[in-house]
């Protein structure tokens, strides 16, 4: 039998040979593997790599003797094992947020022009407390201390970290919280918190227009956990001379693709991250 010419991923040499050659066979089937459901076939994982039978099973036993993948059911199609659990496992204790998101913050300074915030949900508390921030270099703009807690309703990466959740977990925040007003923009009334909701979901970001200070502009979206859950919000904030209307929707822009690039450096589900 011929052998059919396998999938070289992007970054992959073109002359990779040898040991080099099965490690990203191996790794190329392992990926395979944990994207099937259930387990997947041999034959139907071959055509899908694009190696012969004989080479597919050769590589699937040499995972499966290291505990990265394991046979399972009468038909004996392949899964993933339990090396591979821990091994990711690994990965998922190891990661810092706030590492992770720095650089990504760094560059949303430069391209915005305006401080950037990382921000989380205190579910206990029911507020936004922010936890890393890079400045912009301007004379005016935003400050806050690190630690500071901010209202759900009324903030920008509030309204983000809001927005994700069921609209029942919403309803119980607000009658725990009530929704106390901040400035004479404040949105203050359920139905008004819900249609904001519907309005963040359906762009992919939230806005704050001086609802929390005034005079004070902010976008926020959510970064996600492999889970598709909001695990932090990054945030645009400035002046409102500086953020008319007309930039809000480039800046929303310019967050969904920090949370979403954050999203995939932190191991994120990039499709919660839209």
């Amino acid at each position: 039998m011929t052998e059919r010419k396998p999938i070289r991923k992007k970054g992959e040499p073109a002359g990779a040979s040898g040991q080099v050659q099965s490690l990203t066979r191996g790794l190329t089937l392992l990926e395979r593997i944990a994207e099937s459901s259930g387990g997947v076939a041999l034959t139907g994982l071959a055509m899908q790599v694009g190696l012969p039978n004989s080479t597919t099973h050769r590589l699937l036993t040499t995972l499966q003797r290291l505990g990265f993948v394991q046979q399972v059911g009468d038909l004996g199609h392949w899964a993933i094992g339990v090396r591979s659990f821990t091994v990711g496992s690994a990965f998922l204790g190891s990661r810092d947020l706030i590492s992770v998101a720095h650089p990504f913050l760094q560059r949303l300074v430069e391209q915005a022009g305006e401080t950037a915030n990382l921000s989380v949900l205190d579910a206990a508390e029911n507020v936004a407390v922010l936890i890393c921030q890079v400045e912009c270099r301007k004379m005016m703009r935003m400050l806050a201390p690190i630690g500071s807690r901010m209202p759900l309703h009324a903030s920008g990466a509030g309204k983000a970290l809001l927005g994700a959740l069921p609209d029942a977990r919403i309803n119980e925040i607000l009658r725990t919280t009530g929704l106390a007003r901040y400035t004479p923009r404040t949105i203050d009334t359920p139905g008004r918190i819900h249609s904001e909701m519907v309005r963040s979901r359906k762009q992919g970001f939230a806005s704050d227009d001086e609802e929390y200070t005034e005079g004070l502009r902010c976008v926020a979206a959510c970064i996600y956990n492999e889970h598709r859950q909001a695990v932090a919000a990054i945030s645009v904030s400035g002046p409102r001379l500086r953020i008319p209307d007309k930039q809000l929707v480039h800046l929303g822009s310019l967050v969904m693709r920090a949370a979403h690039d954050i999203t995939v450096a932190y191991g994120g589900d990039p499709r919660a991250a839209k």
